[in-house]
C-alpha cells in the first residue's frame, strides 16, 4: 500500500514509507470499525484535525469516541447555498465498516482502491488512484427525483511540477438489467442513460457536463470557468447534486457550477454512481483522489407543504461537526428554506426536536439530540432574525427511529432534525 506523505529525502521518506506499512498491518488485524456514518457522525476527531488545512500522512488510527463537548451552539454557512437533500436515504457510505487498505467490500474498479484514515481529517476515505474506475455498492433505484452528495479531496504533493494536471470525472448512470457493479460498466456507461461532468484541475480550472442516451451523446454544456482551483488542493470540498426530471443542478462548496433545465434524459432510470481519475506523468504518491461521505436521497422535498400544511417537517440535510453541536456549512439550503418560511408567516411558531441513530450510549446520544436542536434554534434566531419565543426545542436521541439502525441507510435517516408546527 502505497501511502501520501510530504515529499522529503529519499532516505527520510523510505523510513517512513516502512514504519506506515507496518501501521497497516497492525490495523488489518483489528476488528473493522463500526463508527457510524460520519454523514452526522459521533466519532471524535483527530486532535487538531482540520477538514480545510491538513495533509494526508500516512493511516492513522481512526479516533476514539469523546464526550459530547460543552459549547456554543455556532454555524459558518454558504450564504447561496440552497441545495436541500431529498426526504428519503436509499445509499449512504463512509467506509466505516470497510478493512484498512482494501477496495470497499461492495464496490468495484477497474484497478486498485484502497480504504485509508488520513492524518487530520475524521473518519475513512476511499483512495482512488488514476486511470482507475470506481463504481459504488448501490444497488437500488434512485427515481426521477433524487440528490447525491459526497467528499472529496484531491491530493496533489508533487516532487517536480510542471506536469499537466490529471482530470476526474463522476457520474450517474443506468445499468439497465445489469448489476450496477457489473464489470462490462466499469468500460461503457453511457450505453442506456448517463450523465457525467468533468473537473479539469489547476490554475485554469473548469468543469463540463455531458449526457447520453444509448451512446450518443444528448447534451453537452459549456465549459464552466472555475478559475484557479490549487487552492482546495489537499483539502475537503463537498459536491451536491439535485436532480428534478430533466434538471440538473451541481453545487461545488456554495457555488453553483451547473443548474440546466433539460438536461437529463427521462425513462430509464440512474441507479448508480461512478469516479475516475484521468492518468498523468505524476506518480502514485504525488497525486490522487479521496472520496466519503457520500449521500444518495431520493424524493423531491416540499418544506412549505409539509411544514406550513401538514404541521411536520423531518429533515437529513442538517449535519453537524463529529461529537459537537456545530452546523456544518452545507446545512444553509435548509436552514435557509425554514427562516424564510418562518419570515413569511410571523405567526408561526416551532418544535425543533434532534434525533441520533443507535450508535452509542442511549444518554449520550439524548444529551447530543438537545444540543443540536439547540444549535438549530441558535442559527435561525441569528442568521435569520426569528425570535426566539417563537421556538421551542427538544431531543429524543435515538427513540424514535424511521430507518432501520442495523443498515447504514437507516442510521443516516435517523440522524435527522425534526420541525413540529406548534
Amino acid at each position: 500500500m502505497i501511502f501520501l506523505l510530504p515529499a522529503a529525502g529519499q532516505a527520510q521518506f523510505n523510513n517512513l514509507l516502512k514504519k506506515a506499512k507496518n501501521k497497516v498491518e497492525q490495523r488489518l488485524d483489528q476488528q473493522m470499525d463500526k463508527s457510524l456514518d460520519k454523514l452526522e457522525g459521533k466519532e471524535a476527531p483527530a486532535a487538531n484535525s482540520t477538514a480545510s488545512t491538513s495533509k494526508p500522512a500516512a493511516v492513522a488510527a481512526t479516533p476514539a469516541p469523546e464526550p459530547v463537548k460543552e459549547e456554543k451552539a455556532t454555524i459558518k454557512s454558504f450564504s447561496r447555498f440552497d441545495f436541500v437533500p431529498g426526504e428519503r436515504v436509499i445509499y449512504a457510505e463512509d467506509f466505516a465498516q470497510d478493512a484498512i487498505g482494501e477496495l470497499p467490500l461492495t464496490w468495484n474498479a477497474s484497478g486498485k482502491g484502497e480504504v485509508m484514515t488520513i492524518e487530520g481529517k475524521p473518519g475513512k476515505w476511499l483512495r482512488a488512484f488514476e486511470n482507475t474506475t470506481y463504481l459504488t455498492g448501490n444497488k437500488k433505484a434512485f427515481g426521477e427525483n433524487y440528490t447525491i452528495e459526497f467528499d472529496l479531496m484531491f491530493y496533489f504533493e508533487p516532487k517536480v511540477k510542471g506536469y499537466l494536471l490529471p482530470s476526474w470525472k463522476a457520474g450517474i448512470f443506468s445499468s439497465g438489467k445489469q448489476d450496477p457493479t457489473d464489470n462490462a460498466l466499469l468500460r461503457e456507461q453511457n450505453e442506456i442513460n448517463s450523465t457525467r461532468f468533468v473537473i479539469n484541475n489547476g490554475s485554469n480550472g473548469a468543469a463540463l457536463l455531458e449526457c447520453y442516451a444509448k451512446r450518443a451523446q444528448t447534451f453537452r454544456s459549456d465549459r464552466m470557468e472555475l478559475g484557479d482551483l490549487t487552492p482546495s488542493f489537499n483539502k475537503v470540498v463537498h459536491y451536491a447534486i439535485q436532480v428534478q426530471k430533466t434538471r440538473f443542478r451541481m453545487w461545488m462548496e456554495e457555488r453553483k457550477v451547473f443548474d440546466i433545465p433539460r438536461a437529463m434524459n427521462v425513462g430509464d432510470t440512474m441507479n448508480q454512481l461512478f469516479f475516475m481519475l484521468e492518468g498523468s506523468n505524476y506518480k502514485e504518491d504525488e497525486v490522487g483522489l479521496f472520496i466519503s461521505n457520500i449521500k444518495i436521497a431520493t424524493g423531491l422535498p416540499d418544506t412549505r407543504h409539509k411544514l406550513i400544511d401538514e404541521g411536520k417537517f423531518s429533515t437529513t440535510g442538517i449535519l453537524f461537526d463529529v461529537a459537537a453541536a456545530t452546523i456544518k456549512p452545507e446545512s444553509g439550503g435548509v436552514l435557509k428554506e425554514i427562516g424564510s418560511l418562518l419570515n413569511e408567516h410571523k405567526d408561526v411558531k416551532l418544535k425543533i426536536v434532534g434525533h441520533t441513530d443507535s450508535d452509542g450510549a442511549d444518554a449520550a446520544n439524548l444529551e447530543l439530540s438537545k444540543k443540536r436542536a439547540e444549535a438549530v434554534k441558535a442559527a435561525l434566531v441569528k442568521d435569520f432574525s426569528i425570535e426566539e419565543s417563537r421556538l421551542q426545542t427538544d431531543g429524543k436521541g435515538e427513540s424514535v427511529p424511521v430507518g432501520d439502525n442495523k443498515t447504514k441507510e437507516g442510521k443516516a435517516q435517523n440522524r435527522r432534525v425534526e420541525f413540529i408546527k406548534l
